[in-house]
C-alpha cells in the first residue's frame, strides 16, 4: 500500500519539515543571512533553544533558515508553511485562504498572509530570455478583474490587463499586468522576455505587427473571421493557459485585488513552468517553491497562529 505525502514527517513534524528545508536552501550546509559566512557556524542546543537555531561565530549572531525569506517572523510552524506549500503546489487551480485556514486549524488571516508569501516564494526573478532558434513563442492577452475605482466602460476599458507569453512545447510561461494594449504598452515586454531568434505567434492585434518584425518570423491567426489554427500557426498554447488561469481566478479565488494580482500570476506561471509534462511531480514543485524563499521578505504584518 503507498504511503500518503501528507503522512510524511516533513509535514507532520516541525523539527523534520526545518531539516527538509535546510537541506533545499543550504544544499552545501548553514549560510549565515547576517555576514555570509559558513565555516564558523554551530548549532545551538538546550531545551530553551528554538528549533533550527544556528549562531555564526563570525558576526556572532544568531539565525535560523527563515532569516531573509518569506517565513521570517512567522509564528506559524514549519511543517504547517509546508503543508500549505504543497497543497498550493499541487492545486492545478489554486486554493483559497478559506480552504487553507479550515485545512491547516489558522485564522483566515494567516492563511492569507501565508498564500501571498508563497506566491511571492513562486515569482521567478532573473531569468533571461525565451525562445530562441527554432522555438516558437505565443503570445496574447486578456482582461480580468477592473481597475480600482473605475466604473464599467465599453471595450473593457475598466479592466485589467494580462499579457502572457508562452514558449510552445516544454517550455515556460511569463505573464504580466500590463498598463494597456498599446504598443508602447506590449513592445517592451515583448523585446524584453523573447530572444530575437525566435517565431513569434499572434493574433491578428495591430500593435504586434510592428514588434513582431524585430524577430525571425511573426506568424497571425485571425480570431475575427474564426481563424484559430492554419498549419502550426496558432496561439492555443497560451489560450489553454488562459483558460487554467481564468477558472482558478474566477471559481477559487473569486475577487482579487488589482495590486496583488501580479502574485496570483506569478502562482500559475509557476504551475504551468514546473507542470507534469516536463515531469515534475507536486512534490518536486513544491521543493522548487522552497528554493525560492530565499531574498523575498514580505512586509506584511506578523501573522499568528
Amino acid at each position: 500500500m503507498a504511503n500518503s505525502i501528507i503522512s510524511s514527517k516533513a509535514l507532520q513534524s516541525e523539527a523534520a519539515a526545518y531539516a527538509w528545508v535546510e537541506a533545499r536552501v543550504w544544499p552545501n550546509g548553514p549560510v549565515c543571512p547576517h555576514c555570509g559566512g559558513f565555516d564558523r557556524i554551530g548549532k545551538m542546543a538546550g531545551k530553551a533553544t528554538r528549533i533550527g537555531l544556528y549562531k555564526c561565530y563570525q558576526c556572532r549572531k544568531q539565525f535560523t533558515v527563515k532569516v531573509g525569506t518569506v517565513f521570517e517572523d512567522s509564528h506559524v510552524p514549519m511543517n504547517l508553511w509546508l503543508q500549505a506549500m504543497y497543497l498550493l503546489c499541487s492545486s492545478k487551480k489554486g486554493i483559497s485562504s478559506n480552504q487553507l485556514s479550515r485545512t491547516l486549524g489558522v485564522t483566515l488571516k494567516t492563511a492569507w498572509f501565508m498564500s501571498h508569501r508563497i506566491r511571492e516564494a513562486m515569482r521567478v526573478v532573473g531569468v533571461g530570455p525565451m525562445g530562441g532558434a527554432g522555438e516558437v513563442v505565443e503570445v496574447d492577452e486578456t482582461f480580468y478583474g477592473k481597475h480600482e475605482g473605475h466604473t464599467k466602460e465599453k471595450r473593457q476599458g475598466h479592466m485589467n490587463v494580462v499579457m502572457t507569453l508562452v514558449e510552445r512545447g516544454t517550455g515556460s510561461a511569463r505573464s504580466f499586468h500590463v498598463d494597456g494594449t498599446r504598443l508602447a504598452d506590449v513592445a517592451p515586454v515583448v523585446r524584453e522576455n523573447i530572444k530575437r531568434d525566435t517565431a513569434l505567434m499572434t493574433d491578428n492585434a495591430g500593435w504586434y505587427t510592428k514588434v513582431g518584425r524585430e524577430f525571425a518570423s511573426h506568424e497571425t491567426v485571425n480570431h475575427t473571421i474564426d481563424e484559430y489554427v492554419r498549419g502550426n500557426v496558432h496561439t492555443n498554447t497560451v489560450e489553454g493557459y488562459y483558460s487554467v488561469f481564468k477558472r482558478g481566478m474566477k471559481g477559487t479565488y473569486q475577487h482579487c485585488k488589482e495590486k496583488h494580482l501580479h502574485r496570483y500570476l506569478a502562482e500559475f506561471d509557476f504551475r504551468y513552468s514546473n507542470r507534469v509534462r516536463l515531469g515534475v511531480n507536486d512534490v518536486e514543485r513544491t521543493e522548487r517553491a522552497v528554493k525560492g524563499i530565499v531574498g523575498k521578505r514580505l512586509t506584511y504584518a506578523t501573522p499568528r497562529h
